[in-house]
């Protein structure tokens, strides 16, 4: 069986790099521009990055990077593979189809196949294609039997074991006829949303910006919708999240924001706005970039039966001791390894396959 502790070995090396990197940019300026030739090479892919998706801003990959810094530890890792047999895995090529919405939204899934001894083959979405391979070419260079494990590709599909495909609702669908034949793991979009009871703190409320505004709200982790009480003042919501105003001047962001309050006030909705978000009546999951839809409910039981019915629609909860299994305000875009994407443990996935 593939050694994998050689390959756990190369990916907490990986985490210790990404940590050196993301704490660099803050020394620069005392400590002068970085030695090791695989921080001038991130630094580029970082730029090339952005300038092929501008979604992509230093900002955002160095939180994704950091983010993985942080898991990528040896404690997290073996503690995370402690909780399965790995030894009764048979070693396959597991294809991977990748979303780009935003930096490294496949990486988890990449750890995932080559922790359990399996061999992995890429199809990157064009709006993230650069970062994973710099980082694939990173852990080869840690660990060299790799080279064998880790192929991307653009081309089709057609010689592996088991594949795991994320896309939209209207992709997975296709993803599921031609895909039918082999094990397969596909998810679809999903949102997430968070409760709120009107006893916040504004400190709380400040933190659910982050859930809102981080990535620019285009993960499925990112808060789309709030429930709130029928009586629910708004006030306090828009003093706490100002701190984000910034977000407008990013120009995909402020074109979005424009072109969506137009719509919205050629189509004579009632909306809130405060400059840089609008918040808008809707029971929709899925609001528009620069708007935040919101529900209003009578009670917490009402609002606790509606999430259950909609779970396969719900990617994350944020609330303060409503429901199980809910997040604390701020911490959506921080998931553990065990946050599994649309709840299917992809491990489980893997081993059983």
């Amino acid at each position: 069986m593939t050694d994998l502790k050689h390959r756990l070995e190369a990916f907490v090396k990986l985490g210790k790099f990404i940590g050196e990197f993301c704490e660099y940019p803050n020394k620069l300026a005392s400590n002068g521009h970085p030695k090791s030739m695989w921080f001038h090479k991130l630094e580029q892919k970082i730029r090339l990055a952005g300038q092929s998706n501008g979604w992509f801003t230093k900002e955002n990959v160095l939180f994704a990077l950091e983010s993985w810094n942080k898991q990528l530890t040896e404690d997290s890792l073996l503690n995370w593979m402690s909780s399965y047999d790995l030894q009764k895995n048979k070693e396959k090529d597991i294809a991977l189809i990748t979303a780009g919405n935003i930096p490294l939204v496949g990486f988890h899934d990449f750890l995932a196949v080559l922790l359990t001894g399996n061999s992995v083959l890429v199809k990157l979405s064009s709006n993230d294609n650069i970062l994973l391979p710099f980082l694939a070419e990173f852990l080869i260079e840690k660990e060299p039997t790799l080279k064998h494990a880790i192929r991307f590709t653009e081309e089709k599909l057609d010689v592996f074991d088991a594949i795991i495909a994320t896309g939209s609702n209207n992709t997975a669908r296709y993803f599921e006829y031609y895909f039918a034949k082999k094990p397969n793991l596909i998810r679809k979009n999903r949102n997430s949303v968070a409760v709120l009871t009107g006893k916040e703190s504004p400190e709380q409320l400040k933190d659910l910006g982050e859930d809102i505004f981080r990535y620019y709200g285009l993960g499925c982790r990112s808060i789309s919708k709030l429930f709130v009480p029928m009586d629910y003042d708004f006030d306090i919501f828009f003093t706490s999240i100002y701190p984000y105003n910034a977000i407008i001047n990013h120009h995909k962001y402020a074109n979005n924001y424009d072109y969506n309050k137009a719509v919205y006030l050629m189509s004579e909705f009632r909306i809130l706005d405060n400059g840089f978000l609008m918040v808008k009546e809707d029971e929709s999951y899925a609001s528009p970039i620069a708007s935040l839809f919101y529900e209003r409910y009578e009670s917490l039981k009402d609002i606790k039966l509606k999430l259950e019915r909609d779970k396969d629609r719900i990617q994350c909860v944020v609330s303060q001791g409503i429901i199980k299994n809910e997040i604390p305000f701020g911490k959506t875009q921080t998931p553990s390894l065990t946050d599994y994407a649309d709840g299917v443990d992809t491990v489980d996935f893997l081993l059983k396959t």
